[in-house]
């Protein structure tokens, strides 16, 4: 053994190296100039959606430009930089543009309808030399460098876009943090406060109670004298331990669209519980908003509320205050005075006032149903027929599990199972693996685990692969699964040729292509076996082919071929001649 002096001494340099490594790691970051961007458009500002406000799944990560009903729109550069990423996606932003800043920010513009004649050459050569429509192509610094101002695409309606609109970021580069656009002087008018639409109170402990029942009580608020109230006004009667949630919005002048508050404030008896500001939030932890809001209730109602008290597995790191994670033990048989305050980016302020009184009600135990699942544990279902897991952090709170088998029907090739229910979100998607029954081995690369519809019966895709027996794959969201094949191909329908040879659209082909169950995965289009761009655009089901002279002969016959393959291998071809 060595001497305890010698072993200090080699402990020294790694205790300093340590302390030196974990005070630079959290060091505050350096605050950027609110002044440093400018607005990515020149149009009046009218919001259709904030930062952070509540979206499944994710909090929005800027803000959504309304571009008057139409696209075609200029958009400029927020600041000096270079084009560091461009993303190219039937799904989420479509065509994207990510600037990367000397000031380690990156600005990214979604939706966009097209890019400025530079970047359109530069990234079409690269979509025509790997023959692919999506494309996720990091650009070399320097390759496409823009001044602060200077136009570079055109706003449009491409992705998961409900309208024409510009979602535009702002992000610390190295740290993977989206910030709040609306704090760096973007040009919106807004004087209007939050609306504060009602609250909830939910009971927490097993000996917890509201209003005489285990169950969370949902009250209305009336606005009066410029603050709301509850709708009865009178004290809530609670006991054990208890936790509040709001459902609030913000306006913004001339618009109306919901969009999110940027900070709630919760005291009791003055006394600060909970509070958070929307400054910004690291992009790993965005998917901690199915805990932040009151994911059942969106899921049953549509609702979204703010849930301002912490699940055990929330780990966002956005709070500033959070007392007994929010929870009050109202145990006393005292009156206590609650109060919200709410707040915009632009300090425009509202607040609710009710009052608790602490009454003791003596409940029966809770009955349980099914096996407790931990939060943070290791969770699984194994037996000879089905194994699924659910690791640790996958649930936010403890659950009791409900797992049963039922009958299937002729259409499927397993039981159906139930996996609890679609109201208990997943952080992450959770192994799953079923056991085929009665699959004929020609079938075998046509299954998939579906999720089945407790209600019409209807089935979704959820994918999976077949292996020596079992189905397997990994599922974003609880509920009931089976095992269905998809032997169907996806279908071809012409927009723009007839008979497959009269072209009927002078500058483009056109077709919708879709598919009855697993989804299209790849489309191939070819003219005189020369691969073409088709452009997707999944909402509308549509693949579009702009004629382009620099890439193809005008003033002949050409052979068109375009195959579509969906995600279990069924293919479908068309084939036209047509004169162009």
């Amino acid at each position: 053994m060595q001497p305890k002096h010698n072993r200090m001494k080699r402990l020294i340099p790694i205790i300093a190296f340590l302390i030196i490594s974990l005070s630079a790691f959290t060091q505050p970051l350096q605050p950027i100039d609110a002044n440093y961007y400018s607005a990515p458009m020149k149009i009046p500002f009218f919001l259709a959606g904030n930062f952070a406000e509540l979206r499944p799944n994710h909090f929005h990560g800027g803000i959504d430009i309304k571009t008057q009903g139409r696209t075609g729109i200029p958009v400029y550069a927020a600041a000096e930089g270079s084009v560091s990423r461009i993303s190219i996606s039937p799904t989420g932003y479509g065509n994207a543009l990510y600037l990367d800043h000397p000031n380690g920010t990156t600005t990214v513009y979604g939706h966009l309808e097209r890019f400025v004649p530079k970047i359109e050459d530069y990234i079409r050569k690269i979509q025509y030399e790997k023959e692919t429509f999506t494309i996720d192509q990091v650009v070399p610094v320097g390759t496409l460098t823009f001044k602060k101002g200077e136009q570079i695409a055109f706003s449009g309606n491409a992705g998961a876009s409900g309208g024409p609109h510009l979602h535009f970021e702002i992000r610390r580069t190295k740290e993977e943090i989206l910030l709040n656009p609306l704090l760096f002087h973007m040009p919106v008018n807004d004087k209007t406060k939050p609306i504060i639409q009602a609250l909830m109170v939910y009971p927490i402990s097993d000996d917890a109670g509201v209003s005489g029942k285990q169950q969370p009580l949902r009250i209305p608020t009336v606005l009066a004298g410029g603050a709301y109230k509850l709708k009865n006004n009178l004290p809530i009667p609670v006991w054990g331990k208890i936790g509040f949630g709001l459902q609030a919005f913000d306006l913004l002048d001339g618009n109306p669209n919901k969009c999110g508050v940027y900070s709630i404030k919760l005291s009791v008896d003055d006394k600060l519980i909970y509070s958070f500001a929307m400054d910004d939030v690291v992009l790993e932890e965005n998917k901690y908003i199915n805990s932040h809001m009151d994911y059942a209730l969106a899921i049953r109602t549509g609702q979204r509320l703010y849930r301002t008290w912490l699940q055990p597995g929330n780990k966002l790191s956005i709070y500033d205050v959070v007392e007994k994670k929010g929870i009050y033990q109202a145990t006393d048989k005292k009156p206590h005075h609650v109060r919200y305050e709410v707040t915009d980016a632009y300090g425009n302020a509202t607040s609710l006032a009710f009052t608790i009184q602490s009454s003791e009600v003596k409940f029966k135990p809770l009955e349980r149903v099914g096996e407790q699942f931990k939060y943070n544990r290791n969770n699984h279902i194994r037996n000879d027929d089905i194994e699924f897991n659910l690791p640790e952090g996958a649930l936010y709170d403890d659950v009791d599990f409900r797992y049963a088998r039922q009958a299937g029907n002729p259409k499927f090739y397993s039981p159906v199972y139930t996996l609890h229910n679609g109201s208990v979100p997943l952080h992450f998607a959770c192994p799953l693996r079923i056991k085929a029954v009665n699959l004929p081995q020609n079938l075998e690369s046509k299954v998939m685990l579906a999720q089945v519809d407790p209600t019409s019966g209807r089935v979704y895709s959820a994918t999976g692969k077949f292996t020596e027996g079992w189905v397997e794959g990994n599922i974003r969201v609880l509920g009931n699964y089976a095992l269905v094949v998809d032997t169907v191909a996806p279908k071809i329908i012409p927009l723009s040729i007839a008979n497959k040879k009269t072209l009927q659209e002078s500058t483009k082909l056109r077709f919708t292509i879709t598919d009855n169950l697993s989804g299209i995965e790849t489309f191939r289009g070819t003219i005189d076996d020369h691969w073409v761009l088709f452009e997707y655009d999944l909402k509308n089901n549509l693949i579009t082919y702009t004629f382009d002279k620099g890439r193809m002969q005008f003033g002949k016959n050409h052979v068109l071929n375009l195959e579509v393959t969906d995600f279990k291998g069924n293919n479908s071809t068309y084939k036209a001649n047509f004169y162009k």
